[in-house]
């Protein structure tokens, strides 16, 4: 079997990336996805109850476009742009099947992990309720999420941003390596 890419070249991704942060960064602007859940909460009033959300979100609902652009991209990209599901290392696949995973080269997602059977599991709610946690908590402890530090903070050479995004990779690294064999 052949080992095959279906992803944008780095020449076309890679620079509409630095067009977007260059733009950002000239109109006083920090891309993030885990600010705009503040942002939603603030909305939805909980500036009431939490001094946290008592914040100008109209000055930042400009990211909410980003997220239904997101969501919109994601549709079209998987609907029209990519005719089949990326094809994964056969080392990698190997390694997934020894933890029973063999929906592989088949979805998107693994199935196995991904699918309502999945989540409806007790196995699989707790997994995500203390995912969700862990990454909400991670993102405000950190001061934003993943997109944020690696792409905006480092983009701005920020410090903080190189700290966060070393522990993100540590963090991954520990989860795939010594958790996740533990859990599946």
């Amino acid at each position: 079997m052949d080992f095959i890419y279906n992803t944008w070249a780095w020449y076309v991704a890679g620079p509409l990336i630095a067009i977007t942060m260059f733009l950002l960064i000239k109109m006083g602007k920090k891309f993030g996805m885990s600010s705009n859940l503040r942002t939603m909460c603030s909305i939805g009033g909980a500036g009431k109850f939490v001094d946290f959300f008592k914040f100008d979100w109209k000055k930042d609902v400009w990211n909410l476009y980003v997220v239904a652009g997101v969501i919109v991209g994601g549709f079209l990209a998987l609907q029209f742009l990519t005719p089949t599901a990326p094809q994964i290392h056969p080392d990698v696949v190997l390694q997934l099947q020894d933890l029973s995973i063999t929906s592989t080269n088949t979805s998107f997602l693994p199935t196995e992990l991904f699918s309502l059977e999945s989540l409806l599991t007790l196995k699989g709610f707790t997994i995500i309720l203390i995912g969700g946690f862990l990454v909400g908590f991670g993102a405000r402890y950190a001061g934003g999420c993943t997109s944020g530090h690696a792409i905006s903070g480092l983009s701005n050479l920020q410090l903080p941003s190189l700290i966060a995004v070393i522990g993100f990779f540590i963090g991954g690294f520990v989860m795939i390596h010594l958790i996740f064999p533990l859990i599946f």
